[in-house]
């Protein structure tokens, strides 16, 4: 699996929040903003507040696996933050209802081609 690019310090993030648009999927959120570098970066922020580090660690794989199926044939130089939709049960988590949410609001937001 190819490495990806990542946002790590809690500026980048507090960044994307405030300049970024967002858009909401039936279990993630995702904010978009355009960078000043040639690759996509890519932020994945939980409460610990959610649940126990076993399963957050669970959604991030999941998240991570169906971000790097939507990446290919997507436009370059953006910041991405995607965090868990609160308003979805942890229970109900499905690689297929992510994967779903990330392509849909890749097409929407322009990010896909």
């Amino acid at each position: 699996m190819k490495r990806l690019n990542t946002l790590k310090l809690n500026y980048e993030f507090k960044n994307v929040f405030n300049k970024g648009k967002y858009y909401i999927g039936n279990q993630v959120i995702i904010y978009i903003l355009k960078n000043k570098y040639q690759d996509n970066r890519l932020g994945i922020a939980l409460s610990s507040k959610l649940c126990n580090a076993v399963k957050r660690n669970r959604i991030k794989r999941v998240i991570r696996a169906a971000y790097q199926k939507n990446i290919n044939n997507c436009i370059k130089g953006y910041d991405i933050v995607i965090i868990w939709n609160k308003k979805a049960d942890i229970e109900d988590l499905s690689y297929s209802i992510i994967l779903e949410d990330i392509k849909r609001i890749f097409l929407n937001s322009g990010l896909k081609k």
